[in-house]
């Protein structure tokens, strides 16, 4: 574990309970709202398709192989980020989330910021993401941080594909 300005890297998150904890909220609050986003709302994470639910259910082994990142407010989790594993030269960050009550406080460009050093440190040459169109607040951020439109690698409708070298 790093202790960083604005978040902490949690490399190995179901090493530590209460890192697992605040990160199954946080991932959990990510799907819902974007299941709902979607047009696809459901009642709770029982209702996520599966392979979300696994991620809520047990990050530690979700990304296993990849680094997550949180933000923290004291001990508690309020923003996280994963960065996935390299992969054909690149990574991906994916799940960015920051808790209602604690966004316009930089803390999503903090765990942005932190995941570009990382993928600076596993020497990959691209990093790559997808985001929804509709997430016009996200878009602008990652395009402040240096991340331009790509050809998309998704079939998903309203999917915007975005990179940038670390």
């Amino acid at each position: 574990m790093t202790d960083h300005r604005v978040c902490t890297v949690v490399r190995r998150p179901g090493r530590a309970a209460a890192a697992q904890a605040g990160t199954a909220g946080l991932l959990a609050a990510y799907h819902l709202r974007t299941q709902a986003e979607k047009g696809e709302a459901v009642a709770g994470v029982d209702e996520l398709p599966d392979r979300y639910r696994a991620e809520i259910l047990d990050p530690g082994t979700a990304f296993a192989a990849d680094v997550l990142l949180l933000a923290l407010s004291g001990d508690t989790a309020v923003g996280c980020l994963v960065v996935t594993a390299p992969d054909e030269g690149g990574c991906e960050v994916k799940r960015l989330w920051v808790d209602p009550a604690f966004r316009g406080r930089g803390l999503a460009a903090g765990l942005v910021r932190e995941a570009l050093a990382q993928a600076a440190e596993l020497d990959v040459g691209v990093v790559r993401l997808s985001v929804w169109k509709w997430r016009t607040d996200a878009i602008a951020l990652y395009e402040r941080l240096g991340f331009t439109v790509t050809e998309s690698w998704d079939e998903r409708d309203r999917l915007l594909c975005m990179e940038r070298v670390p």
